[in-house]
């Protein structure tokens, strides 16, 4: 998909579009513009979606899988299952919340396929320090080590709702809808990743 217009013929040269801050009011009018486009078959405005929460999804599947390169897949795999179900979003949440739902299904499945697997691999393909490395930039590969290492303690379940109800400033509602779990299984799972991650620590 390239993008449309934009090009200066006078100038020759290709402008960029300006883009509304997402957490804005211009930009989440920009967003649902982009959703009623998609939906009606404009890959352009979809692709603009992608561009918006492809960092996201991927995070948040990362989170889930344990695995970069299955996170990624995961993360593709939702964006094409969205794209496919988009005439039938009726716009009940943000698109965001949406799609973070599809992405923590599929994530969950993933990373039941890959217990087996997990358990000979590294759980992040994390590169090595050199000598280079500045401290700021040890003090945060510390830090996704330590975050790693705590979040492996916990199961699939409860990492999608720890990363729902915490790193994605869900509500016990939204993580509820996204997992399609009960708000009482979800405040469990809660309580018992608590307990791990606090014993972990």
């Amino acid at each position: 998909m390239k993008p449309e217009g934009g090009l200066d013929r006078s100038k020759g040269v290709m402008e960029t579009p300006t883009r509304a801050d997402p957490h804005s009011p211009a930009g989440q009018e920009e967003e649902t513009a982009w959703v009623e486009r998609a939906k009606n078959g404009d890959q352009e405005a979809y692709r603009m979606l992608v561009e918006r929460y492809q960092g996201q999804a991927v995070g948040l599947a990362l989170r889930i899988v344990r695995s970069p390169s299955d996170a990624e897949e995961v993360a593709q795999d939702a964006f094409v299952r969205a794209w496919a179900a988009l005439p039938r979003f009726r716009g009940e949440a943000r698109f965001g919340t949406w799609l973070h739902s599809i992405v923590s299904r599929r994530a969950i499945d993933r990373a039941k396929q890959l217990k087996g697997r997990q358990s000979r691999e590294t759980p992040l393909d994390e590169a090595p320090l050199t000598a280079g490395t500045t401290p700021d930039e040890v003090d945060r590969y510390e830090r996704r080590q330590l975050s790693g290492r705590l979040l492996a303690q916990l199961n699939e379940a409860q990492r999608a709702v720890i990363s729902l109800f915490y790193l994605e400033d869900q509500s016990i509602e939204q993580v509820s809808a996204s997992l399609a779990m009960p708000e009482g299984t979800v405040k469990t799972h809660l309580f018992r990743a608590r307990r791990v991650l606090r014993e972990a620590w």
